[in-house]
């Protein structure tokens, strides 16, 4: 069978589902429709038929989905019964007891999986791969039986250091198989040192795997139905694309699938922080030489940790992940009032559905998006909206507040905009990263809006608002490549070679590809530790001894800030093998036809309220001075006083601030 070679690209967010068409030629248009959070699929399909008029050429279908995070964050998917060794059956509703203060003292913290749901096996490896008790096969079939008999569907298995050999996983999983539906093997999830954290990745990925497996089936029939037959593709946590199929089977690598593909966007200029502000939810990240920095390990459905990186605030996870900062404020953050009378905004969000007042959906609470409609930020270029609605929301807050409905507005984007740097803060400042040396390349929906007050705060002065910024997280599906990871622990191996060479052999197994293809690269990394510590750090791999303890003495000194002499050691090998799909130039959406009102008022605290402030398409804004508001199909960019516009080759606006 034959595809055309057009992109489709699909981006599910807690409000609304972007879609991006890039032609042949590099042209793209997007649709952007609201979420219908009860059936995800069904605003795919409205926003697909709006846009797709020749479904043969498509060649590729990428999506991004918070499937699995929302899985994690509401207790849902699948449930789990968690096989392990004999004797470590406590592992995981024990885990580390690490709990940050918010669930300390948490009466109904729930573990990832029940006491009742562990089962243990008889059998033990070693470090090494040798095996201590050999597997006993009567153990599993009772663990089996007991499984059934409770009814679970899922089952994830971990056994002591199975990473250095996976005999009896593997054996474990052939007799569950018999009478257990799906069954998942930490060897093939993640097979990596660290047994609490290999087996709440494997979890993870047991629990979310029959959802994920289920939703891309049918999303595939729904294509199929609008005459899409061509391969549909998932965005990674560490920005690749997998198969729908590897997605399914891994489904843990999708955890941060939605906001990685916005980083991707932004990577392309450079030393940036990515700022990310759609309808739920803000998104940071650090872009250094071109490239999204990368975590090995994050954490997900805890507390107090924006950038999931503190132990004990949620389920640590062991897998590639971009590394972003997010937090509960997007454009439709719900403002409200604490018992005290003090204003707040988020984290809850009103969603598509009812969405903020203005939508005149049914929402009556006050929202970000109402609070920037009054004002005057927003038009109706987008989306109609309704300033009435909005205006009676805010007065919601302001009579209690004892203040005007403009002040009320105003306090509630300086709040969302205090809670939106946090993210910054924590992906720079808190990790020893100067902001004012990058600059913000703020996209979704709302972050051009808000982006210019939330560079003041950090004194970065140069923002850039990329094209199509309104669906940049759908255009950044279009950038990964096809790719995939391997890690393998292997301590005292004597042929690094032949790890490598299994390793890349796996992975391209899983893309269908040759490892002498076209367009096919393959990276190495290991895992390297000084003899006698605990945790160790990832370098690119080089066969020179001396070459590999420079790297890693270099690594160590960016992080703990010290420099330290001594023996070093590997001790895991890791492969990431990537397939570039054929590239085509980035054209912007066509220009869409001036607003109607070339001015209206909008509020400026530092010219003393409103002001009447002109209204610019994006190349009307080549040169202008703030402050000015520019109209783009999606999302809407804020320029305040002090700030001046330029506009790039590649249609990207470039925001300098002006010394006072």
């Amino acid at each position: 069978m034959t595809f055309g070679s057009a992109g489709l690209a699909i981006d599910v967010g807690g409000t609304f589902t972007d879609v991006v068409l890039r032609d042949e030629t590099g042209s793209s248009s997007v649709a952007k429709v609201l979420t219908t959070p009860d059936d995800p699929i069904a605003a795919i399909v409205s926003g697909v038929t709006r846009l797709v008029a020749e479904p043969a050429r498509i060649g590729r279908v990428v999506h991004a989905t918070t499937l699995a995070t929302n899985a994690v964050l509401e207790g849902g998917g699948a449930r789990v019964a968690f096989v392990t060794t004999r004797g470590f059956r406590s592992m995981i509703p024990l885990g580390r007891y690490a709990r940050v203060e918010e669930d300390r003292y948490d009466l109904r913290f729930t573990p990832p999986v029940l006491d009742a749901e562990c089962f243990e096996v008889t059998e033990r490896t070693g470090s090494r791969g040798e095996v201590l008790v050999p597997l006993d096969p009567e153990s599993v079939r009772q663990a089996a039986r007991e499984i059934t008999a409770r009814g679970l569907t899922s089952a994830a298995v971990c056994l002591l250091h199975s990473y250095a050999n996976p005999a009896h996983e593997e054996r474990v999983a052939a007799i569950l198989r018999e009478s257990v539906p799906h069954v998942v093997t930490s060897a093939e999830v993640w097979p990596e040192i660290r047994e609490y954290e290999r087996a709440t990745t494997t979890l993870v990925s047991a629990r979310v795997g029959p959802l994920m497996a289920a939703y891309l089936t049918r999303l595939g029939e729904a294509l199929r139905a609008l005459g899409i037959t061509a391969p549909v593709y998932v965005m990674d946590s560490g920005g690749g694309v997998v198969s729908a199929p590897l997605a399914a089977r891994r489904a843990v690598v999708t955890i941060e699938s939605g906001p990685a593909a916005g980083a991707l966007m932004a990577a392309r200029y450079g030393e940036a922080v990515s700022f990310d502000m759609g309808g739920t939810t803000a998104k940071a990240c650090v872009i250094r030489a071109g490239r999204p920095a990368i975590t090995r390990e994050f954490h997900v459905g805890g507390k107090g940790s924006f950038g999931g990186r503190r132990a004990g605030t949620g389920i640590p996870i062991r897998t590639p992940a971009i590394d972003l900062a997010e937090v509960g404020a997007g454009g439709g953050s719900i403002a409200w009032l604490d018992p005290a009378g003090s204003l707040r905004v988020g984290p809850v969000s009103a969603g598509s559905s009812p969405g903020p007042a203005c939508y005149g959906l049914g929402g009556l609470e006050p929202t970000v998006t109402d609070a920037d409609l009054v004002l005057g930020y927003l038009g109706a270029a987008s989306l109609p909206l309704d300033p009435l609605l909005a205006a009676k929301a805010l007065d919601r807050l302001a009579a209690p507040l004892g203040v005007g409905r403009a002040a009320a507005a105003h306090a509630v984007h300086e709040i969302v905009n205090a809670a939106m740097a946090s993210a910054v803060h924590v992906v720079t400042v808190q990790r020893g990263i100067d902001p004012r040396g990058f600059a913000l390349v703020a996209f979704g929906g709302a972050g051009p809006v808000h982006a210019c007050r939330i560079a003041e705060r950090f004194g970065i002065g140069h923002v850039i608002v990329p094209p199509l910024c309104g669906v940049a997280s759908a255009a950044g599906l279009l950038a990964g490549p096809l790719a995939t990871s391997r890690v393998r622990t292997r301590l005292g191996a004597a042929d690094p070679e032949a790890i490598f060479a299994e390793l890349a052999r796996s992975a391209a197994d899983d893309l269908e590809v040759g490892l002498d293809d076209p367009g096919v690269s393959v990276s190495r990394a290991v895992d390297v530790r000084f003899h006698g510590q605990s945790h160790d750090l990832t370098v690119d791999w080089s066969e020179s001894r001396a070459e590999l303890a420079a790297r890693f003495r270099a690594r160590y000194r960016e992080v703990y800030g010290i420099d330290q002499e001594g023996e070093i050691e590997v001790v895991s090998y890791r492969v990431r093998l990537a397939r570039d799909f054929p590239a085509a130039p980035v054209v912007a959406a066509e220009p869409q036809p001036p607003p109607a009102a070339r001015r209206r008022d909008a509020y400026f605290p530092e010219l003393g309220g409103y002001v009447a402030t002109p209204v610019l398409t994006r190349a009307e804004a080549d040169g202008v001075r703030g402050p000015a508001i520019v109209e783009d199909p999606g999302s809407t960019l804020v320029i305040p006083p002090g700030w001046q516009a330029g506009l790039a080759a590649d249609s990207s606006l470039h925001l300098h601030r002006r010394p006072a």
